[in-house]
């Protein structure tokens, strides 16, 4: 990865990142994944450590079929957000997905027991789909 600093080489504010991301999340609500996607690429370009724009990368990738890529970006997001449940949901789905059954339930009898009955539902349902 590079040490570039782009956002500052360029001279970007956290308010253009944002104007960018809002952009992005317009195109998903309209159902444009794969240019969203390309925006959010550029976005980790620009903020390499953005939880936000990582997950929203896992849940793409994971919209778009490529469980691979979406578990790699999940990964990385997690790793700022360890807690962050929706992208451990995707997470989970990514895994079952790919085929890692056994690590894919563990992750979602964990989030079956989340406090938010949202996360708690979404889990019994995945682990129902995939068993």
């Amino acid at each position: 990865m590079s040490d570039i600093k782009w956002a500052n080489l360029l001279g970007w504010s956290n308010e253009q990142l944002d104007d960018l991301r809002y952009v992005a999340f317009s195109y998903i609500k309209q159902g444009h994944y794969e240019t969203a996607l390309k925006i959010f690429e550029a976005l980790i370009t620009l903020d390499p450590n953005n939880a936000y724009d990582l997950q929203s990368l896992g849940a793409l990738y994971l919209q778009l079929g490529n469980n691979l890529e979406a578990l790699h970006f999940l990964d990385r997001s997690l790793k700022l957000e360890p807690r962050h449940y929706p992208s451990l949901l995707n997470r989970a789905k990514a895994l079952f997905m790919l085929g890692y059954t056994q690590q894919g339930t563990a992750q979602t009898l964990q989030l079956e027991k989340c406090k938010d009955p949202e996360i708690a539902k979404q889990a019994s349902a995945l682990l129902m789909t995939f068993h």
